[in-house]
């Protein structure tokens, strides 16, 4: 898989996951087209990974990757955004149109 998670972004998961799960939990990024980085994503703290999903150790963290999610990461930088407007995981999307000022890096 070709997407790349920023130690910021890495680091707040990997704390999601030692505050919400046990041993042998996981991060699921479930991950749709939309959203202005032209990706929404939901994430969740899970003990196990759902039928279907990929388990995959990125950047030191646990992974659950549908299998959708897994074509639509490709290229993704994933970054952890803490701002007054803004707070959590933020996809930056090669493929996104240009049309949102957030896209670009």
């Amino acid at each position: 898989m070709n997407f790349e998670i920023t130690p910021k972004a890495a680091k707040f998961m990997r704390m999601m996951v030692m505050a919400d799960g046990g041993p042998g939990a996981g991060f699921r990024l479930s991950v749709s087209p939309g959203g202005c980085s032209g990706l929404a994503a939901d994430i969740s703290v899970l003990a196990e990974p759902a039928p279907g999903d990929a388990v995959v150790d990125h950047s030191g963290v646990k992974l659950f990757l549908p299998a959708e999610s897994r074509l639509l990461l490709q290229n993704v930088t994933i970054d952890f955004a803490e701002s007054a407007t803004n707070t959590g995981l933020v996809f930056y999307d090669p493929k996104a149109p240009a049309t949102c000022g957030s896209n670009a890096r």
